[in-house]
């Protein structure tokens, strides 16, 4: 992991970082405030090198105690050069569920940022196609919470005509 990236983002940037620390494996991590996420982002991607947006995810922390933010939005790049990664993570309390995109600085970012708000709920400001992913658009709720009804009923809705460009029109019988 690395530490140099962190020591570096701390001089650049000193109030974007809000906490330091290493996990169970050994691992760093820094926790950046949620509103300097797109300037980190600029800064590692342009001026650190980490050019590769790996992953991200979210992460519901609803049995924390209640003065903690429920959510937490993980990020994961790589610098090919230097053969580092770097682990930044974001709070998100539940009642201001929005997070800034980092999607016009990473390109990767798009269907990350739409499958965390697909799942959890968590809303990216100024994403611009902010739609379901994996769900469908009538889909109630975000079934990765932790609060989420394991036994709720979702509505049913008819089945779309499908355009299969391998087998003609869609398996439903549409001809459209």
């Amino acid at each position: 992991m690395s530490t140099w990236a962190l020591d570096q983002i701390q001089q650049q940037l000193p109030d974007a970082l809000s906490q330091r620390y290493h996990d169970r494996t050994g691992a760093e991590w820094a926790v950046v405030r949620r509103e300097a996420i797109l300037a980190v982002a600029q800064a590692i991607k342009e001026q650190l090198g980490f050019k590769l947006f790996i992953s991200m995810d979210g992460v519901d922390r609803q049995q924390l105690p209640e003065n903690t933010p429920r959510f937490e939005v993980v990020y994961f790049f790589f610098n090919i050069e230097r053969n580092e990664h770097l682990r930044l993570k974001v709070l998100v309390p539940e009642d201001d569920c929005t997070c800034p995109t980092i999607r016009t600085v990473y390109q990767g970012a798009n269907w990350a940022e739409r499958l965390v708000w697909d799942f959890y709920g968590v809303h990216f400001t100024g994403h611009g196609d902010l739609r379901r992913m994996f769900l469908y658009e009538e889909f109630k709720g975000h079934p990765l919470r932790k609060d989420y009804a394991l036994r709720d009923r979702q509505p049913l809705i008819p089945e779309r005509p499908i355009k299969d460009i391998f087998r003609g029109p869609g398996t439903n019988g549409s001809t459209a």
